[in-house]
């Protein structure tokens, strides 16, 4: 065992990691953080208030006073200029014009403004005497497993796996590169594939830490649950660190600079930090693109993550997901052992 490159390999790829104090706050404290700032600015927030602008002029005090009145309004008296300059930034969701027929001035694609634009119409309407059709009530969600810190933290972890799995390994391929240690890894009686599969060896190793440390912090700290089982969830993880891992041996098995690993790393991840459901469901894209983004790993990560941690679901019950991950894990491994290069 002591003289197998693969074991040697591993462990030289811990100890290169325990050496780099960067890598440890990214891969153990900033998720933390992360999942902190979030679980509280979310939990603690109330309901969202928006804000409105009443255009100066015949009528501008009546109609902002009857909306100051209702309930998650923000009213301020602007002139033309000064509503146009704040609608075109965002400060403002709609501006109100006054008048014997009352305008409304936003832009129809924000669901801010148009949320905003309902609120308005409705307490004008209402103090205008419009009588109430149907008597309605309000329920609000707040059960354990419901709430938005519960959705934020499946997708924080999936994108810490993907994170941690492309940057931990790519960038210590290509650094190992450029400080032509590679070239000298080529003399020693051992096979590429060696290589490559302790780079993902030994990022699992830290893998139990990583995932461990957020989902003990989401729970004690946010009462996140974790409602299937545990084994699961470690299963799944290891899938997901070992898919993202392989993908990481794929961008850097080429490149030859750490400005160009970046790039690469960048066009890999940054289309599934944005739609695969990290922050906010996939179901806000528009279904033209629902295959492609139902085919991202990290968006198969994520679903199968919160089906697991607030559903209760095992991964016998969620074989796309689990294929997907698979599928994308074992094409980059092999993709990469073909196109490696060791300078």
């Amino acid at each position: 065992m002591q003289a197998n490159p693969l074991v040697q390999l591993t462990l030289a790829r811990i100890r290169e990691f325990f050496r780099e104090p960067e890598a440890i706050f990214w891969v153990f404290v900033f998720p933390v953080l992360l999942a902190a700032a979030l679980g509280i600015a979310f939990r603690s927030r109330g309901a969202e208030v928006v804000p409105i602008g009443v255009r100066d002029g015949a009528g501008a005090a009546e109609v902002a006073a009857t909306l100051e009145r209702a309930e998650g309004i923000r009213v301020e008296r602007v002139d033309s200029a000064t509503a146009y300059d704040r609608l075109r930034t965002g400060k403002l969701a709609l501006a109100v014009i006054p008048g014997d027929t009352v305008s409304f001035w936003y832009d129809p694609t924000r669901a801010e403004s148009r949320l905003a634009r309902l609120l308005v119409d409705g307490a004008l309407q209402r103090a205008g005497g419009r009588p109430e059709a149907v008597s309605v009530r309000s329920q609000e969600l707040t059960e354990k497993g419901a709430r938005y810190i519960d959705f934020l933290v499946p997708g924080l972890l999936g994108m810490n796996l993907m994170g941690t799995g492309l940057w931990g390994v790519g960038f210590g391929i290509v650094n190992a590169r450029q400080r032509k240690l590679l070239k000298r890894l080529v003399a020693s009686p051992m096979r590429k594939s060696h290589y490559l599969l302790a780079q993902v060896l030994g990022r699992l190793v830290f893998l139990v830490f990583e995932v461990g440390i957020v989902v003990a912090f989401a729970h004690f700290a946010f009462d996140v649950p974790v409602r299937g089982s545990l084994v699961d969830l470690a299963i799944l993880s290891v899938l997901g660190a070992m898919t993202f891992a392989g993908m990481g041996l794929l961008v850097a098995s080429r490149a030859r600079t750490i400005e160009g690993v970046s790039g690469l790393m960048n066009l890999v991840m940054v289309p599934m930090w944005i739609g695969s459901g990290i922050f906010f469901s996939t179901e806000r894209f528009p279904a033209a693109v629902q295959p492609l983004i139902q085919s991202l790993p990290l968006t198969a990560v994520n679903d199968a993550l919160r089906a697991v941690m607030l559903d209760g679901a095992a991964l016998v019950v969620m074989p796309g997901e689990l294929a997907i991950v698979a599928v994308w894990g074992v094409a980059a491994f092999a993709a990469a052992l073909y196109l490696f290069r060791w300078q």
